[in-house]
């Protein structure tokens, strides 16, 4: 199963160039983030053209109350070659920030996929409370083919021998009085502290630590020696994840400001 996980920010006018990047990948599912009600019409016609005619959104059970409300509403989207059915979401504060169904290939067999969006740290504590809520869902899922995708918005950063430090932390890895250590906590529980889970990070497990491998930039930087790797795709252990890339050329012809990372699995 082939899974291209993408945080397409919004772009209405580089939709159709998005769209056939996609393609050119023959991906059997797409996990899309900051799809927004104005995009989302050429989304699900631009993904049917590629032949995922079955195609899921957060948008569709969003809540227009939340608070603080978004300028912008956004969501999540999956999109499927195979046929989608119905998986439990986690209970995020902001509805709209995560999507989970069933799918299934013949390299893998079904698999639930859970496509989420966490909130930044501008976000303040919402973020916090979706981190621990995607982590709960998974702790007390029963054992099966799994995977979480999309942007997690952590970590800040990962050092070559492994230890991951979280943004509750400031840049010298101290920790931020006004976040403290449930902050730390929140975010180490999901990367890397889903491996404790049985969940593998598929581009680490592949390619080590030694790679920084940003997929977020502040700026468009030669080697991508700046940004964090805030995009990621977790699978549980019945799952074996054989190439992940993150595709930087699209970034870079700024097609979204993130990159996105294709992930090929198959039965553990």
């Amino acid at each position: 199963m082939r899974i291209v996980t993408w945080n397409v920010a919004r772009r209405s006018s580089r939709l159709a160039e998005q769209a056939v990047a996609l393609a050119g990948r023959e991906p059997d599912v797409v996990a899309l983030q900051e799809v927004t009600e104005r995009t989302l019409r050429s989304w699900r016609a631009a993904l049917e053209t590629i032949g995922m005619a079955d195609v899921r959104t957060s948008l569709d059970r969003a809540d227009p109350a939340r608070v603080p409300a978004a300028r912008r509403r956004t969501g999540v989207l999956l999109g499927s070659r195979a046929p989608l059915a119905d998986a439990s979401t986690p209970p995020v504060p902001w509805p709209e920030t995560a999507l989970a169904a069933v799918t299934s290939s013949v390299a893998t067999g079904p698999v639930e996929l859970h496509c989420v969006h966490v909130p930044n740290a501008a976000n303040g504590w919402i973020k916090v409370r979706t981190l621990k809520a995607i982590r709960d869902r998974l702790a007390t899922a029963p054992r099966g083919p799994r995977v979480l995708c999309g942007d997690l918005n952590t970590p800040r950063r990962e050092l070559p021998d492994g230890e991951v430090i979280s943004f509750a932390r400031d840049s010298r890895g101290r920790l931020r009085p006004e976040r403290g250590s449930e902050w730390d906590e929140a975010e180490l529980g999901l990367v890397p502290g889903l491996r404790d889970l049985g969940y593998r990070d598929a581009f680490r497990a592949l390619h080590g630590y030694a790679r920084r491998e940003p997929s977020w930039t502040w700026r468009r930087i030669a080697g991508h020696d700046g940004g964090w790797r805030l995009d990621h795709l977790f699978a549980s252990e019945e799952l074996r994840p054989t190439s992940a890339t993150y595709h930087h050329a699209w970034r870079d012809q700024g097609l979204s400001d993130h990159s996105a990372l294709e992930v090929d699995l198959h039965k553990g």
